[in-house]
């Protein structure tokens, strides 16, 4: 069974993530703009891949929910013994989920997605990458603002999905 379900202490690291990205940019990486697009591509890249998981079992949803699922135990531990917080479910209820269309998009988007991570080299960092795709996958799913901005990215995809597929 798919694991879905996240976690407020899954979102938190999702938004954890993305607050320290944001702090090494400032002052790391001389607030460039350039330097935000491929941590952004990763970023909506995570969120595409949960929401293929959501439904679907493939070796994307496999990678997808061990990441939801270290996200959640990883913020579980931070909240609950941490800061002494509490954690609870705050997954969307009806999360869009990808069409056929949509996901011939996911699967370039994908090769894509590895082709950075094998090629890019020192242009482009893993880390960046690999830590905005998990920052994706753990906000994706969400019921918060974050959960809403995947019904746009879900609904566009699928779109582009119909678009690429009519051709053919």
């Amino acid at each position: 069974m798919p694991y879905t379900v996240i976690s407020l202490g899954g979102v938190t690291c999702g938004f954890a993530i993305i607050v320290g990205f944001a702090i090494h940019w400032w002052f790391r990486q001389g607030r460039s703009w350039l330097a935000l697009v491929p941590f952004v591509f990763a970023l909506l890249y995570g969120m595409l891949a949960a929401l293929s998981a959501y439904n679907s079992v493939s070796a994307l949803g496999v990678v997808t929910w061990l990441a939801i699922w270290a996200g959640n135990a990883a913020g579980f531990v931070g909240l609950v013994w941490g800061v002494g917080g509490e954690d609870r479910n705050v997954t969307r209820a009806t999360p869009v989920v990808l069409e056929s269309g949509g996901y011939v998009v996911l699967l370039l988007v994908t090769v894509a997605f590895v082709c950075l991570l094998l090629w890019a080299g020192k242009r482009v960092p893993r880390g960046k990458l690999l830590l905005g795709a998990l920052s994706g996958a753990l906000l994706a799913l969400s019921g918060t603002i974050a959960g809403i901005a995947a019904v746009p990215l879900g609904s566009a995809t699928n779109a582009a999905g119909a678009f690429f597929t009519s051709y053919f």
